[in-house]
């Protein structure tokens, strides 16, 4: 039997050590080269150097004690019940709980408390918190867990994050009194604790004064649905289901502020990416596309401040094939087990699809197939002439399926895995069944608006510059390309440091001008996200809504007027107040369920003939 690596054993230490704080004996650690994060008693960690360099063993046992410590001292249904409406509050109110039972931990064991703050370095070195230069730029959630952090724990700010915190820290303090210290009383109960963090948070003007906790609006629960990460944990403790990384909690604790989540509980992505701009320097010189921009929708108050720094281009151009190999092998580890799945979903599909072909014969023909159903006639009367039967053309339409895929910020973690396992396994099951698939992607090259803001700053700051951000739409595969020749490129969707804000209006019309342009007589539009569009340069300077009612117009223009069918597909997020025909999955197995029954039944031809099946 080979010898353990240092590696191997100090991997079964830290399963140990997570069992003995969790009390769940069935805790298993694996290594994770994505965001860390944690399903139930599995959790993912950073994987450090062979040689176990002592900076990433403690950011690894961080993680851990952190998952270790929500099984253990976090109660899912007591934190869901109570959760605020108002997606900010809803971050605020998940990073403070966070807070609480790291703080349990911490007071307890010295050596734990050491792990946490090499966890929480990490998380706060690639949060937009540490580029904030003003309070507007300062994620509200990030700065109230830092201090509320320090007050419980006594430990300081992290030196990346101080300039952050002191924009914010008058008015926070201000407005909240002596509430930190009533948080620091009630540290071990937890429903005493949640119903000061509410009052922190009323106080802060962040929820409604007249809200009852308790009494919690389903259809708000609805719009959250799949969203409390952090009540993942104990979840399993309850015998439920936990498909969402816990480290995703900030992210997905709301569907309409996606980027104010995401930069709550950001992960190691940007910081081992260094700083955000990195990827929209004047070294990838954006590609144009080389035809007409698409129609825009009339009546829409929108405009983009320049256009000249946005880029379409193909995946493997934002990554060299050793990297690409590597993220394409870490996207197969997913989807082991799952082969069965694409066998299962394209025979589905393929009998839906096959009902749809509206096929007839001709009988009593002088040639063709022999009709072996008037052979009796034959038998009984010699004389007569053999009959023969012909299969009309069979009138089924040429189709065209588009994957436009979410790459922002707020999918880090479980929801792109989700997202990019559900491309590869429909663009397998639809080119198995002759159906055509392009895979996009969009996204921003910088944070906070990259070289169009700095253009508009140049400028003098023009009022109601409109759009702010420099767009990035990535091709993982062409329309005419076989999947094998592009499966590749869907590992980029696992690149650390890729993903930043969303602009989802303009992406749809960039998807949708590339389907116009198609033979196919068929056109399909997959939207895959799991929120709402966030541009923190673009909001900053525009009204509140002026993205999410772009987006709004370009749907309902689309599902109106253009011969293109539009579906979405929200990923642990209800999108349905966006577009009419929608589904929400909370895990890949999912798929062979609702995604299909929704993609099978964009196949129907509804004002053509039903013919004979």
């Amino acid at each position: 039997m080979a010898e353990e690596s240092p590696l191997d054993l100090f991997k079964q230490a830290l399963t140990g050590a997570s069992r003995a704080i969790s009390h769940d004996a069935d805790v298993e650690v694996a290594w994770s080269a994505d965001v860390p994060g944690a399903a139930g008693n599995r959790f993912r960690v950073p994987l450090p150097g062979r040689d176990l360099p002592p900076e990433q063993v403690t950011e690894a046992r961080g993680f851990a004690d952190s998952f270790a410590l929500k099984l253990r001292h976090h109660n899912a249904g007591l934190h869901a019940g109570s959760a605020p409406p108002e997606p900010i509050a809803r971050a605020c109110y998940d990073a403070i709980e966070q807070v609480r039972y790291e703080a349990i931990g911490a007071k307890r064991f010295d050596g734990i408390k050491d792990n946490l703050d090499a966890a929480t370095e990490a998380r706060t070195s690639g949060d937009s918190i540490v580029r904030a230069y003003n309070a507007a730029e300062v994620p509200l959630q990030t700065a109230l867990a830092l201090m509320v952090r320090e007050a419980l724990t006594g430990e300081p700010v992290p030196e990346k994050a101080e300039r952050g915190v002191s924009l914010v820290r008058p008015d926070i303090e201000q407005k909240i009194g002596g509430d930190f210290s009533e948080l620091l009383e009630s540290l071990d109960d937890q429903e005493a604790f949640q119903k000061l963090s509410l009052d922190l948070l009323r106080d802060l003007d962040l929820t409604r004064p007249s809200e009852e906790p308790e009494q919690t609006d389903p259809e708000d629960s609805d719009e959250d649905d799949g969203q409390d990460d952090d009540d993942q944990g104990d979840e399993q403790q309850e015998g439920e289901a936990a498909p969402q990384s816990a480290e995703a909690a900030g992210e997905m604790a709301e569907g309409d502020g996606e980027g104010e989540a995401d930069s709550d509980l950001t992960s190691e992505e940007e910081m081992q990416d260094g700083e955000p701009s990195e990827e929209g320097d004047a070294s990838n010189a954006p590609v144009r596309p080389n035809r007409p921009p698409p129609d825009i929708p009339e009546g829409l108050d929108y405009n983009a401040f320049t256009d000249k720094f946005d880029e379409e281009i193909e995946a493997p151009e934002l990554c060299d094939a050793e990297e690409l190999d590597r993220l394409r092998a870490y996207l197969d580890s997913q989807l082991t087990g799952l082969q069965g799945v694409v066998t299962r979903l394209a025979n589905r599909l393929q009998r839906r699809l096959m009902a749809q072909q509206n096929r007839s014969w001709d009988f009593d023909q002088e040639e063709g197939v022999l009709d072996a159903a008037r052979l009796s006639r034959v038998v009984v009367s010699p004389g007569t002439a053999l009959s023969y039967k012909v299969e009309r053309d069979i009138e089924f339409k040429d189709t065209i399926v588009t994957l436009l895929i979410d790459n922002s910020g707020s999918m880090r973690g479980r929801p792109i895995s989700i997202a990019a396992i559900s491309a590869d396994i429909l663009a397998r099951t639809l080119e198995r069944c002759g159906v055509k698939t392009e895979i996009l992607g969009f996204t921003t090259r910088a944070w906070k608006g990259g070289q169009s803001r700095e253009a508009w700053l140049a400028d003098g700051k023009p009022q109601g510059p409109g759009r702010l951000n420099d767009l990035r739409h990535i091709i993982y595969k062409q329309a005419d390309e076989p999947w094998r020749r592009a499966r590749r490129n869907l590992g980029l969707m696992m690149r650390e440091g890729l993903l930043k804000e969303n602009i989802d209006g303009e992406a749809l019309l960039w998807a949708h001008s590339r389907l116009i342009y198609r033979p196919e007589e068929r056109r399909i539009l997959m939207v895959i996200s799991d929120g709402a569009p966030v541009d923190d340069s673009t909001l900053s300077v525009n009204s509140a809504g002026y993205l999410e009612a772009h987006l709004r117009g370009v749907i309902e223009w689309i599902e109106k007027v253009s011969p293109v069918q539009l579906v979405a597909i929200g990923i642990g997020h209800d999108v349905t107040r966006y577009y009419r025909r929608a589904v929400t999955i909370m895990d890949v197995e999912q798929l062979g369920g609702t995604i299909m029954e929704q993609l099978a039944e964009l196949f129907e031809d509804e004002k053509g003939p039903k013919g004979r099946r």
